[in-house]
């Protein structure tokens, strides 16, 4: 059987700063229509930056959708629909920690929430770390701390680290510490 949707037509919902939301109308195969609520973004960088003791640097910042502080990897929007994602992360990591890296590792590409949104977010292993300030934007408020990879690992199983791209960032981590890549 093919379960692909066929695609009839679209509908946009809402223009934001960060996505747009449109329905989008398809033909399903068993010849039924249906539609799909879905959240367009521009896909993003995460990074995992590593330190010559091995410590891993993440964000603490608070995050509204769930009214929670969260640790988090360093990571950001691509400023537009294919900007170059390592830019992005070179980028990124300078802003929201101050940290420059010698060398930046792609490791993965994921899919954030396929179920209703589009984003990609594509995650860097960063070495060769170099320390200096951080120039966040006007309404980013967030704080940098450090942690060796055993605490963090630990800190996921305990349910304190459940953000999903932070997740895969320090189990990719722990394999590139380990010296399996």
């Amino acid at each position: 059987m093919e379960y692909e949707e066929k695609f009839i037509r679209r509908v946009h919902r809402f223009k934001g700063n960060i996505i747009n939301v449109e329905t989008q109308y398809v033909l399903l195969p068993n010849g039924k229509e249906a539609t799909r609520d879905v959240v367009l973004h521009p896909g993003a960088a995460a990074i995992v930056p590593i330190n010559e003791e091995g410590e891993i640097y993440l964000v603490k910042q608070f995050r509204k959708p769930i009214d929670q502080m969260l640790l988090e990897i360093p990571a950001g929007k691509l400023d537009f629909l294919g900007e170059d994602p390592n830019v992005c992360a070179v980028r990124e990591l300078k802003e929201e920690t101050g940290l420059t890296a010698k060398n930046m590792k792609h490791v993965s590409s994921v899919f954030s929430c396929p179920g209703f949104c589009n984003e990609v977010l594509h995650i860097y292993i960063a070495t060769g770390i170099n320390v200096g300030q951080s120039c966040t934007d006007e309404d980013e408020f967030l704080s940098v701390e450090k942690y060796h990879i055993n605490d963090l690992k630990k800190m996921i199983y305990d349910g304190n680290i459940r953000d999903g791209k932070t997740i895969i960032g320090i189990f990719a981590a722990d394999r590139y510490l380990a010296g399996e890549f």
